[in-house]
């Protein structure tokens, strides 16, 4: 075969693309759009790239039918050469876009480039009635239906012309017609938030049917402004960058928006960031890349190009430096979790060392620890057993001057009170002093006006002194169970509270307990997990170490109130082991029950 023939087998056939059904392109362009509520915002930015000042959107219902409007004062519809509104362009120049050709020659502030925005009503309803001024004073409409490819324009009869554009759906789709003004609200205050900013125009929901009105206002993130981030510069232009830190929430997002309209709810919807920071679920706020392409079909994504590409390779420096502060933030805020977790704990020990003989939980040494205050501050009154413990000796010394209470710090009227010890042994013929604690609604001492009135509403027993804050029970010669009940009075208020003595033949033989009296331990975490062991106490460092890698633990983190009770038990063994040295197992464990049940009854 010569050179010439197998040329001419080679030959390569060329042509242009074109459509072959214009119709069928239009009707698949007009369905493209799969969010109704994005269509409307498409109308409202078409209103906003007319130069409006002010929008309107009426929702409601006429003659049986459902219609949304859109009104705006806008420069309304480009007349033609005699002065028309030019709605045969509009009709017939779908995909030829004027704003494309502006945004080429350098014209900022139009958002539109496809020329199909207007065709997205065939997703709301099944007419579109279009009515704008020309230049002699009369106001003309464009109609179109859906599935329909003919259009008609007529004049209107209006006695006064009207400014801008006023475009009428109806009958809204039977899927979205209870698609409420709220709805709309809130949908435009996120899609529209930095172009309604930018340009100043002040959109107004009328929801005739909800007979509500609603501003939108664009959407305000909470949280904690971030400063001081790098700026996002790619090969095609800056990234503006607007985040905030707040709470954990699954609900918080980074959109990504073009040119102040959203294009895509949350960055982590792109495999490409579908990871931390943008999935932490504590930063939300917007990433707006001006220079993006998006899918004309429906604008609510992003062609995958290099400027795409771009975008995520300048993305990297902020995803670092957004890292690194998100780990500063969960520190803190576990440091601040750990001190009120804390607190509560040391706080449920001291009241329910209160309810539980001193005698066997002196190993708490809280005295000189609250003693060393001054003052009765803080819930459930802080001096409680140093008062006790001055009481008993007849006198205390106070080296220190009282210290001036706030406001808050003074105890309210009487709301109830308690017998310290709430449960206790005694032997049969012994004594045991108990004493009655005043309490206001918030758990502060109350000590001004104050009467009391002892009695015996269960066995055998007498009390000495029957009628102050402080009284003497004497048990009886035979083992028995006494209940003995206080009322306190302040004016007309009155609370009552009783006191379990069990009164015994045969105690517990005293058994060596510890040396080192120690205050409230505090507690810290060591990750270890696969080990046993939960918690164990560190005597040097007055420390109880929680073993937050263990099965039970991640279990109890699930929820504050769980983690709350578990670290809780934790302290109770730890403690008791410590402070009861030498006691049988099943001594110890009763111990740890009664420890556990008067402490978790003040946990909170």
């Amino acid at each position: 075969m010569s050179a010439s023939s197998k040329r001419s087998t080679r030959r390569d056939v060329t042509g242009r693309l074109r459509i072959g059904d214009d119709w069928n392109a239009i009707h698949i362009i007009a369905l493209s759009q799969s969010n109704p509520l994005k269509a409307v915002a498409e109308l409202i930015e078409n209103s906003i790239d007319a130069g409006a000042r002010t929008i309107t959107v009426v929702r409601g219902r006429e003659r049986g039918q459902a219609y949304l409007k859109v009104i705006d004062d806008g420069e309304g519809v480009p007349l033609d050469d005699d002065g028309r509104p030019n709605f045969k362009h509009v009709a017939t120049h779908i995909c030829d876009s004027l704003k494309r050709r502006l945004k080429a020659r350098g014209v900022q502030g139009v958002q539109g480039e496809f020329g199909i925005g207007l065709l997205s009503f065939w997703t709301v309803g099944e007419t579109l009635s279009m009515i704008s001024v020309g230049d002699d004073a009369q106001t003309y409409e464009m109609r179109m239906a859906r599935d329909d490819p003919n259009y008609t324009v007529t004049k209107l009869r209006r006695l006064v012309p009207q400014v801008g554009v006023e475009l009428t759906i109806r009958p809204l789709l039977a899927g979205i017609r209870q698609f409420s003004g709220e709805k709309l609200q809130w949908y435009l205050a996120s899609e529209l938030r930095d172009r309604i900013r930018r340009s100043g125009v002040e959109i107004v929901i009328v929801d005739r049917q909800a007979r509500a009105e609603y501003r939108v206002q664009p959407r305000e993130f909470s949280g904690q402004l971030l400063h001081q981030l790098p700026s996002p510069v790619a090969q095609f232009g800056d990234v503006y960058v607007e985040l905030y830190l707040a709470d954990s929430d699954a609900g918080n997002r980074v959109g990504l928006y073009r040119s102040g309209t959203r294009v895509v709810e949350s960055l982590a919807e792109f495999p490409e960031l579908d990871r931390p920071p943008w999935t932490s679920g504590v930063v939300q706020g917007v990433l707006d890349a001006p220079f993006l392409n998006l899918t004309p079909g429906t604008r609510l994504g992003v062609i995958r190009d290099e400027r795409f590409a771009a975008l995520i390779e300048a993305l990297a420096p902020l995803e670092h430096a957004l890292g690194e502060l998100i780990e500063q933030q969960r520190r803190a805020a576990e440091e601040r979790t750990n001190r009120t977790t804390l607190q509560a704990i040391q706080r449920a020990f001291r009241e329910a060392l209160l309810a539980l003989p001193r005698e066997d939980y002196d190993w708490f040494d809280v005295d000189r620890e609250r003693a060393g205050r001054g003052s009765r501050t803080g819930r459930g009154g802080s001096n409680d057993l140093a008062d006790d413990a001055a009481s008993a000796d007849g006198a205390a010394i106070d080296d220190n001057p009282p210290v001036q209470r706030e406001f808050f710090e003074h105890p309210g009227p009487l709301h109830k009170v308690q017998i310290a010890p709430a449960a206790c042994v005694v032997s049969i013929g012994q004594s045991k002093r108990l004493h009655a604690l005043a309490r206001d609604g918030g758990g502060r001492q109350v000590d001004a006006d104050l009467t009391f009135a002892w009695r015996i509403v269960e066995g055998e027993a007498a009390l000495s002194e029957a009628e102050g804050e402080f009284v003497t029970l004497a048990a009886p010669q035979e083992p028995q169970l006494v209940r003995v009940a206080v009322v306190a009075s302040q004016a007309a208020r009155t609370a009552e509270a009783q006191s379990l003595v069990t009164v015994t033949d045969s105690l517990l033989p005293e058994r060596p307990k510890s040396d080192a009296r120690r205050g409230l331990p505090e507690y810290t975490f060591e990750k270890r997990p696969g080990e046993l062991w939960r918690s164990r106490y560190d005597v040097a460092q007055n420390v109880v170490v929680v073993n937050n890698g263990h099965r039970d633990f991640v279990y109890a983190s699930r929820a504050k109130s769980t983690k709350l009770r578990y670290l809780c038990r934790l302290f109770a063994k730890e403690l008791v082991l410590h402070n009861f040295p030498g006691y049988a197992p099943e001594e110890l464990l009763e111990r740890m029950i009664e420890l556990s049940l008067y402490t978790e009854e003040s946990l909170r």
